[in-house]
């Protein structure tokens, strides 16, 4: 006789050795959530050339803002001539009579030929007023851009037809010739032609024009962003809800554009550095007795042949903190941008 076949299978009893006691894999601490400003911050700070020249760009800014405190515990200015004082520190050419330019204890970067000036103390307010004019013409030069390029892109139309060919205009023209041209007209709106121009018009009249051609190639790429991003989602949902343009633009969009306007800014102000440098040059930006990085390379060009070091400091300061910036910048987007890493 064989055994009954059951009907239905017996209940699983649920015991502890039938659960998996197997451990959920953790999720790796601080990746929970990672803004993208913090994955940017950690990004460049593996980059060892950005620290760097990050380091050499505050350096020079600290520099700058320090100038006053450092000629003070220095002991000398910029404008004083030495020579007159003490007749012994000029050879009979008016050279300075000491090696190296006259470098000494005294006086650590030499003295200038002719006049006798610190050269130490002239560089310090050298940089002070170049990247001060050059840090002011970048920001109003980034102000006018992101208006103008968001605005433009956002509203289209004859609105941005009429923007577009202003920006193609003033790309088209030949920018260094211009500022050559532009800087006695804007003088002569405010002096007349027999007086002398005040420091504080030629500081302001270098930031109008400066900014005035430069902030037409960010509004141009941030026109193009907008046109992309103007048919997105979100903003279709902020019109629904009845935000006005100008939230849209600046609550929606802009968000989302500040990756180009950074790089862009950190490309732009070593720009200004060198077109602010080449103005006061040729003579018609800062001029001397103002201390700056142009007047001091101009001023240094008249004696290169015998006394190379007042031109040396000068020159060489400049090329480190552009490059360095210039680095920068290469860096900043590469961390903003992982996808462009060189």
């Amino acid at each position: 006789m064989t055994p009954p076949t059951p009907s239905a299978a017996a209940p699983l009893e649920v015991t502890d050795e039938t659960v998996d006691k197997s451990p959920t894999p953790a999720t790796p601490k601080g990746s929970e959530s990672r803004s993208p400003g913090r994955l940017a911050w950690k990004r460049f700070k593996r980059d060892r050339t950005g620290v760097i020249s990050a380091c050499i760009v505050i350096f020079f800014f600290v520099i700058a803002l320090a100038a006053p405190l450092i000629a003070k515990l220095y002991g000398k200015d910029p404008y004083t001539t030495y020579a007159s004082q003490r007749p012994e520190l000029l050879d009979a050419f008016s050279y300075p009579a000491g090696p190296n330019g006259g470098m000494s204890s005294e006086f650590w970067f030499g003295i200038e030929p002719q006049l006798g000036r610190d050269v130490f103390t002239f560089l310090l307010y050298g940089i002070r007023t170049s990247l001060g004019l050059a840090l002011a013409a970048t920001i109003v030069t980034a102000v006018l851009g992101v208006v103008i390029g968001t605005t433009a892109g956002y509203l289209g139309g004859k609105t941005d037809y009429l923007v577009g060919r202003i920006i193609d205009i003033l790309l088209s023209f030949p920018s260094t010739l211009f500022f050559i041209a532009f800087m006695p007209v804007i003088y002569g709106l405010f002096v007349a032609p027999d007086e002398n121009i005040p420091t504080s018009l030629r500081a302001i009249s270098l930031i109008i024009v400066l900014s005035g051609f430069g902030w037409a190639s960010l509004a141009r790429l941030l026109r193009g962003q907008v046109l992309g991003l103007r048919e997105r989602e979100f903003v279709e949902a902020a019109k629904v809800t009845g935000a006005s343009p100008w939230r849209i633009v600046f609550k929606e969009l802009l968000p989302n554009l500040w990756t180009p306007i950074i790089i862009q800014t950190t490309l732009m102000l070593p720009m200004f550095v060198t077109a602010e440098a080449g103005l006061a040059f040729l003579g018609v930006g800062m001029i001397d007795p103002t201390p700056d990085w142009g007047v001091m390379i101009q001023r240094g060009a008249q004696f290169y042949t015998e006394d190379l070091t007042f031109m040396l400091f000068p020159g060489l300061s400049m090329v480190i903190f552009v490059l360095a910036f210039n680095l920068l910048g290469d860096s900043v987007r590469d961390a903003l941008d992982p996808k462009t890493k060189r």
